[in-house]
């Protein structure tokens, strides 16, 4: 006879469940594994050799460059002399953003900048779309940049030698008689050598270029202010707030770039103390530089001769000295400038995705370090091949735009983050705080969310596309194979 105070012969303990896929597409990264895991790639590590100095040359790298010496000419047409205006507004949203990356930075020291600090604060699927963004903004902003350059490169090569690239091989398609952007192509691949030798000597190359690209601008100043007439100011916001509003959208591609240094957060020597500081300060510099620059060259040139002007810095120093040496002397230095921004911004970049590809969310390649140089080399040589060929064929006005949405939706993520963050681990470390509580950040979102809303329908167009492949990508590759899914499969097959 059975005991009937005994359990059954075949009673079992229930296995726990497996997540379900709200469950899965909300998991958080801890903190404390995000910085634990921070250098580590596929048979390697990352080396810390970047201070506070190269961290902050990295930021303004990255930021001071196109935004100044090509869009500066895109922008005015649509604000008029109120483009000053237009940069504060730019920079207030991009101050605000700082701020919130300032925090995150000290308190999350790791690669991948926003993506990282939203895998630990808002979850995978929030942070696989932020990533997604920043492929976006860092990959198409290179392409910018590069398209600026070959502008100054032609206005170099007159001044010098009295012989410019021929349109079709200095101009997208669609541009003119434009069948290659040749120059664009080029300096994105000289980009790529630099980077293939290491964090040190990259940072290095473009603490000289960020001294020459500086020098250049209060050189503009300089000869610019000589040809300087009040009377340029009179009717001071020719299309009203909506004109200042469309050209602060434009204009806040010239501000991308300041949180480059929160991407060098595992090659940084000392990235809790000296991210947030090297935020802030590239970012003060950059903004004052901007105003300056933009009051100067309007009250130079009447606003309406901007509209179709191509290396206006430049032009604007011819017109005013009467003479093609100082804008050729500029033109050089722009040459030199925007290269270190295509450096600057490639290299984070290739951080970005090589956190990406820790996290399994992108192929293991991508993360694959090289014994010598320290540096993710396929990964770097690919994302150079992409830019290159996105470069040398899609028009500036385009690429700008695409950018400025990438950037505005990932800083928004960045605000709502520090706010979660403070919510969930208030005990968490922080070595600088965003001021007056959560009143910042929630400000910093809304003036993304405004200067979003300015871009035009065609950018919203390309902007939904870029997510819809990203979202494709994401659920039929990064889903299954994200090492946060992978590693709680283990536990609840060892469980069973």
């Amino acid at each position: 006879m059975l005991d009937q105070g005994a359990p059954p012969h075949n009673r079992t303990t229930a296995a726990p469940a497996s997540p379900g896929v709200a469950a899965r597409l909300m998991r958080r990264k801890p903190v404390e594994r995000l910085v634990a895991e921070g250098g580590q790639g596929e048979g390697g590590a990352l080396r810390r050799s970047l201070g506070l100095w190269q961290l902050t040359m990295i930021s303004i790298g990255a930021t001071l460059g196109t935004g100044i010496f090509v869009v500066l000419g895109n922008a005015v047409p649509e604000a008029g002399p109120a483009v000053t205006l237009a940069f504060v507004i730019a920079g207030l949203t991009a101050l605000f953003s700082a701020l919130s990356y300032a925090e995150l930075a000290g308190s999350i020291p790791v690669a991948g900048s926003s993506y990282s600090y939203a895998y630990a604060t808002l979850g995978e699927l929030v942070a696989w779309v932020c990533g997604w963004c920043l492929v976006l903004e860092y990959g198409v902003s290179v392409a910018a940049v590069a398209v600026g350059w070959g502008e100054y490169l032609n206005e170099l090569l007159d001044g010098t030698i009295g012989v410019t690239i021929p349109a079709a091989l200095s101009s997208a398609p669609g541009e003119g008689h434009g069948i290659i952007n040749l120059p664009a192509l080029i300096v994105v691949l000289l980009a790529m050598v630099f980077l293939l030798g290491g964090a040190r000597e990259s940072a290095r190359a473009n603490t000289i270029m960020v001294c020459v690209k500086i020098a250049a601008l209060v050189l503009f100043c300089a000869v610019g202010f000589m040809g300087f007439k009040s009377g340029n100011y009179r009717d001071f916001m020719p299309l009203g707030m909506s004109g200042v509003s469309a050209a602060g959208a434009t204009l806040f591609f010239s501000y991308i770039g300041f949180d480059a240094a929160s991407t060098a957060g595992e090659e940084a020597k000392n990235p809790k103390r000296d991210l947030p500081r090297a935020i802030m300060l590239s970012l003060i510099i950059v903004t004052a530089l901007y105003v300056l620059v933009a009051g100067v060259a309007v009250g130079a040139w009447n606003w309406k001769k901007f509209d179709g002007s191509e290396a206006t810095l430049a032009a604007i120093m011819n017109d005013v000295t009467g003479q093609t040496f100082w804008g050729t002397l500029l033109a050089l230095g722009a040459v030199i400038s925007i290269a270190s921004v295509v450096l600057t911004v490639l290299y984070g970049q290739t951080r970005i995705l090589f956190a990406m590809s820790r996290d399994g969310l992108v192929p293991k390649a991508l993360g694959r370090i090289h014994p010598k140089t320290g540096a993710p080399r396929l990964n770097t040589v690919i994302v150079s091949l992409f830019c290159g060929v996105l470069a040398a064929l899609i028009p500036l006005g385009k690429l700008v735009d695409a950018t400025s949405i990438g950037t505005l939706f990932a800083f928004g993520l960045v605000n709502i983050a520090v706010v979660v963050l403070r919510y969930k681990r208030p005990e968490l470390e922080r070595t600088f705080k965003v001021p007056f509580g959560p009143v910042l950040p929630v400000l910093g979102f809304a003036f993304c969310a405004y200067n979003m809303f300015s871009l035009d329908t065609v950018t919203w167009l390309v902007f939904g596309c870029w997510m819809a492949v990203g979202l494709v990508f994401y659920f039929v590759y990064g889903y299954r194979r994200s090492r946060l899914a992978t590693t709680e499969d283990v536990v609840v097959a060892a469980e069973k």
